[in-house]
């Protein structure tokens, strides 16, 4: 009988084997490294597996990431050929996504930063606020998060853009796509967030170039991946004044060591990447699907290229 592996070192496999078996009665799910014989495994769940996690997977046909990225599948050089790769859109999580995001943008739009260093200092301050519809949003990466986060944003009245390699029409929000576009899209952009999948052309983006291209005293959000932002750049662009602030919910270094400037940096708020974590219940019905669909031989969910990386 067909078995499905489950591997995560963050995401609790009692609350997913009582999801996903409430959906499929009898499922076979095998928690790493307890997973019997590997031959019988024909769909995995895994998120950061380690290197020969797939070994002797002979008929693996699926690996779907635990998360929206997908990164960590293709970091493994031992990745199978053979297998699809798919990923969750999870409605939830777009909803708590644009949550996230919305709070940062509140945060720095209302000068939240200033006032709490105010409280510590035990100063009565009063700052001058901006009109929200002049309060430019700049959303890098327009899928399902970036889309969500954009509508979210762009019904507060802010006036919100968003860049992706392709035109998007969403309506309120404007969109600028491909290279040619993006100095056009930073030029005019005062909070810029980044939500894009990580790929080689991704990697690295944020760097001191793209930071001096933002007008001065712009803010910077990253919910992305650790290492779409070059981080001694940032720090560089926060200490000139250029960068007035960033709120990092990623990092190349995971968890944060203690000894990294972004903890102590007066400019930079530190999340532990949870602005969207996965939620088993709500997800759980399109992996449920999906390993539906893979046994009855039809199409998947989600899948993702492995060329573009997502």
């Amino acid at each position: 009988m067909p078995a499905v592996l489950f591997r995560s070192g963050n995401d609790n496999p009692v609350a997913w084997r009582e999801a996903l078996t409430k959906r499929i009665p009898g499922l076979d799910l095998r928690v790493y490294p307890d997973i019997g014989n590997p031959e019988e495994i024909d769909f995995a769940l895994v998120w950061k597996a380690p290197r020969g996690t797939f070994n002797g997977m002979t008929n693996l046909k699926a690996i779907c990431s635990l998360g929206q990225g997908v990164d960590h599948i293709f970091d493994d050089p031992d990745l199978p050929d053979g297998p699809q790769i798919v990923r969750i859109v999870d409605p939830w999580m777009a909803r708590a996504m644009a949550e996230w995001v919305l709070l940062q943008v509140l945060r720095f739009h209302r000068q939240g930063p200033a006032y709490e260093q105010a409280q510590k200092d035990r100063r009565w301050i009063k700052l001058d606020a901006e009109e929200t519809s002049t309060r430019r949003i700049g959303i890098m990466g327009m899928g399902a998060l970036g889309a969500e986060a954009a509508r979210v944003i762009s019904a507060l009245g802010f006036d919100v853009a968003g860049w992706s390699r392709s035109r998007k029409d969403i309506p309120g929000v404007r969109s600028f796509a491909g290279t040619e576009e993006m100095d056009a899209f930073l030029g005019r952009t005062d909070i810029l967030c980044c939500l894009l999948p990580l790929t080689p052309e991704t990697t690295d983006l944020i760097d001191a170039g793209m930071l001096g291209k933002l007008p001065s005293g712009a803010f910077v959000v990253n919910s992305g991946r650790g290492a779409q932002l070059v981080e001694e750049d940032l720090l560089a662009a926060l200490d000139s004044g250029h960068i007035a602030g960033a709120a990092l919910d990623v990092f190349r270094v995971e968890p944060l060591p203690e000894t990294h400037p972004f903890w102590t940096h007066p400019r930079v708020q530190v999340w532990p990447h949870v602005s969207a974590q996965t939620n088993a219940d709500s997800a759980a019905d399109q992996i449920a699907e999906n390993i539906r669909r893979l046994r009855a031989g039809q199409d998947l969910l989600n899948t993702v290229g492995r060329g573009r990386g997502y």
